[in-house]
């Protein structure tokens, strides 16, 4: 097969269901890619996509990040806030927000976390006790991080459960599909209105919660308009809550497929974050995200033309054995440090990091306490299908309860 016969297809469910096979050989073979029919660049190899990350003026994000269609083009930035600007608007946007989205808010969160994990685990467990096999992504690893982007805001509990299906209703695609489908779109109505009536409310009556705190953010008389905050809410569902259902479940099936590397967390719970370290390496749940070049970039000998789409894979990165030894090896406890790229790198660097790592952590960690052992029923688990996402739409699995 020659080099112009490598196919890179983001909607290919072949690709979804094992994408590392195609990035080795994007990596050796055409570490500049170039695919004509869906009109994209890609960079595979560590260093190109790290670089990318960080060159924010060449490689712009205001036409969005997603290779999908309706999501790219001058309104991105309404439904994925600073992810989808440049600066300086970008750094305007994303310091404001930060003045409310503070790591100490999120440090104060984490009993709360511990409570909502503890909640959905014992309806999980229960159901487990009984021995019936439970899907670990409906049950838990799907219910808490929105549950937890609900708390954050001030969501009330009796609303929840509605708030995370329409979150869920945004991000399902069908097989085929290579766009936004009307579903989506209702789904997301649905949410920005909720969250509207949400702000209007707070504007009235203050509360202690990151929507009040985002009304209240300013900086020498600049505030976040209801518009900016409300992208800021819907970022959060689209970018917050799957990536980190995701994770969690890779977690679990990565650590059920290798067993020698889980058992020392059994014994010793200080290793969950080693453990969450390296899924977000081997497996992240953010593969693919797009930029748009401005003016012209060359790479490779060849020069990519202003406007194009240059898509950074940072699921090819963690596996380029030019920077990790035996990448294609589940190993805790690895070295990984700053080459992670599952958060990104540079001016864009996701805000929501230390709140996604908290929640694995509390995740896992507290999972582990209540059980001895599990399997993952293979044969029955289902992968997402989604363009730039990796991760698992259900994952049943058989728990042996401590």
């Amino acid at each position: 097969m020659t080099v112009s016969e490598i196919l890179l297809d983001p909607y290919d469910y072949d690709f979804h269901e094992d994408p590392y096979p195609y990035y080795r050989r994007l990596r050796d073979e055409a570490p500049l890619y170039r695919n004509p029919e869906l009109g994209f660049w890609a960079l595979s190899r560590h260093r190109d996509v790290l670089t990318g990350f960080r060159n924010s003026t060449t490689l712009s994000n205001k036409f969005g990040v997603s290779l999908d269609p309706a999501s790219r083009g001058p309104h991105a930035s309404k439904t994925m806030s600073f992810l989808a600007m440049d600066d300086p608007a970008h750094l305007r946007l994303r310091t404001l927000v930060s003045k409310g989205f503070t790591p100490r808010r999120i440090r104060e969160l984490e009993p709360r976390v511990t409570e909502i994990a503890l909640a959905h685990l014992d309806t999980m467990l229960a159901k487990a006790a009984d021995g019936e096999t439970v899907d670990y992504v409906d049950e838990f690893a799907g219910k808490l991080p929105m549950d937890v982007i609900s708390e954050l805001m001030g969501v009330p509990d009796a609303d929840r459960a509605q708030v995370r299906a329409w979150a869920d209703g945004v991000m399902h695609r069908d097989e085929g599909v290579t766009d936004v489908p009307p579903a989506a779109v209702e789904a997301s109505i649905n949410l920005i209105v909720y969250y509207q009536n949400m702000v209007a409310e707070r504007r009235s009556t203050p509360t202690d919660d990151l929507t009040s705190a985002l009304l209240e953010a300013e900086i020498d008389g600049d505030r976040l308009t209801d518009d900016e905050i409300l992208g800021f809410m819907f970022l959060m569902v689209i970018a917050g809550n799957e990536t980190t259902t995701k994770l969690l479940a890779n977690a679990a099936f990565w650590g059920h497929r290798n067993p020698d590397q889980l058992r020392p967390v059994y014994d010793d719970l200080s290793r969950v974050p080693l453990w969450v370290e390296e899924t977000l390496r081997y497996d992240t749940s953010s593969q693919i995200l797009a930029r748009t070049v401005v003016g012209e970039l060359t790479l490779y000998d060849t020069v990519i033309p202003d406007g194009d789409v240059l898509l950074l894979l940072p699921g090819s990165a963690h596996r380029d054995e030019r920077v990790f030894d035996d990448p294609d090896d589940y190993v805790i406890g690895r070295e990984i440090g700053s080459k992670l790229m599952s958060f990104g790198s540079g001016a864009h660097f996701c805000l929501g990091a230390h709140l996604a790592r908290m929640e694995a952590r509390v995740a896992l960690a507290e999972l582990f306490t209540r059980i001895r052992d599990y399997e993952v029923d293979e044969a029955n688990a289902v992968r997402v299908h989604s363009s730039n996402v990796r991760g698992f739409a259900h994952l049943p699995i058989h728990v042996t309860v401590r």
